[in-house]
């Protein structure tokens, strides 16, 4: 009713505009919804939990390939080296069977970690029953081979990356049931936000999915830690799991996994109590102890960042510090340059001046001589008579002496 009759009861407004007010707040809050916790994307969890799932399948195909591939060369070593990575290797490193001698015991070490193995590897090769194989045939199984270890090592790759994701999105949900297991539930849920939404029913239903909990993690050989008392956890394990997602979908600034922590400590407290018989803390006071403990944690984290956030202050400052300075060195350079021209320039002008006035001078001069050696010569008879002054004049110099 507010909607249809919002123009009439504020007045100014129009149909139009309140038209545009709602565009923009529908936009607004789609947006919201899209930038919620931006850096706990739990889609980026589900993405890469499908993967790790598509790639165990695809490793084990192809492995199983290679296992038989190159069974018909060297048979005994599958029952050498049952694992599929290391036998991928194994085999890229030994080719041909009959080339394998001493030398090579130290890489064979080196893959399989065993020099029992090695050494069995070693005389299995001496034997064996396998038939020959072409260069052919061996570049092949070595490519191939090559291509299933680097799937490997990235499946290793992207199991961090799922375990770093989990850690930021769901820390809580991690330390209680494990990293897999949790990055399956969220996947399952749809995310992580239906997940706590949950009851404990619903996730105990998902927890009963044999595809789920069957799974055994082949990366640490451990089976996961929900499968192997699923049963038995029961209302308890589901509440757990509903329980440790609540605190992650809320908007938190520091995640911590202290009350995964907690609520595990519960849940062995639990499953201890049908061996012993001895009750379990109540929830109320495990919860407070964590309250109390993740405030620390917060504390703690906040006090390290802000030292970083002090030191790299402190390395900005001294960068345009230095920054500064530069410039200024700079900008001194340049004027001392300019100074510099300027008093060459000057001595320049200033004995072009010098030159100027030594040619202007020296002008005359060369004139008046000129003058001179044009003059006309004298007569004999004005000649004769100033020889004859002159030497009437030294005879007196003369007389005066004596």
């Amino acid at each position: 009713g507010l909607r249809l009759h919002f123009p009439v009861l504020v007045r100014g407004l129009t149909a139009q505009s309140a038209a545009k007010a709602q565009l923009g707040l529908g936009h607004s809050y789609s947006r919201a919804k899209v930038k919620f916790n931006v850096n706990r994307v739990d889609n980026m969890i589900i993405q890469s939990i499908s993967l790790l799932d598509q790639l165990d399948k695809d490793i084990n195909t192809f492995s199983m390939r290679v296992r038989e591939w190159y069974g018909y060369h060297f048979p005994e070593l599958i029952k050498i080296v049952p694992e599929n990575s290391m036998y991928c290797r194994v085999a890229k490193f030994i080719g041909n069977r009959r080339e394998l001698s001493q030398d090579s015991l130290e890489g064979l070490e080196e893959i399989v970690m065993d020099s029992a193995k090695a050494q069995a590897i070693l005389e299995a090769s001496r034997s064996s029953m396998g038939m020959d194989i072409s260069p052919l045939d061996l570049i092949n199984i070595e490519s191939f081979s090559r291509r299933v270890i680097s799937l490997s090592e990235y499946r290793k790759g992207l199991q961090e990356y799922l375990r770093s994701k989990m850690s930021q999105v769901a820390p809580s949900l991690s330390a209680l049931i494990g990293e897999v297991v949790g990055a399956r539930l969220i996947s399952h849920a749809g995310s992580l936000t239906n997940l706590a939404k949950y009851p404990a029913s619903t996730v105990q239903i998902l927890g009963a999915e044999k595809a789920l909990f069957g799974y055994r993690c082949s990366v640490n050989g451990d089976s996961c830690g929900l499968s192997r008392a699923w049963g038995t956890w029961g209302d308890t394990g589901s509440g757990g799991c509903r329980t440790g997602t609540e605190p992650l979908c809320l908007p938190t600034e520091i995640p911590t996994s202290v009350f995964g922590d907690k609520l595990r400590e519960q849940v062995e407290e639990r499953l201890a109590f049908y061996e012993t018989g001895e009750p379990p803390r109540k929830n109320l006071d495990v919860m407070k102890e964590a309250v109390v403990e993740a405030n620390e944690v917060v504390a703690e984290v906040k006090r390290r960042q802000e030292k970083k956030e002090k030191k790299r202050k402190k390395r900005e400052k001294r960068r345009l510090e230095a920054l500064a300075a530069a410039a200024e060195e700079a900008e001194e350079n340049s004027v001392m340059e300019t100074e510099e021209n300027d008093v060459v320039k000057k001595k320049k002008k200033k004995k072009k001046q010098q030159q100027e006035e030594l040619e202007a001078e020296a002008e005359p001069e060369e004139n008046g001589l000129e003058e001179e050696e044009e003059e006309e010569p004298l007569p004999k008879k004005k000649r004769k008579i100033e020889v004859e002054q002159e030497e009437e004049e030294e005879e007196q110099k003369k007389k005066k002496k004596k």
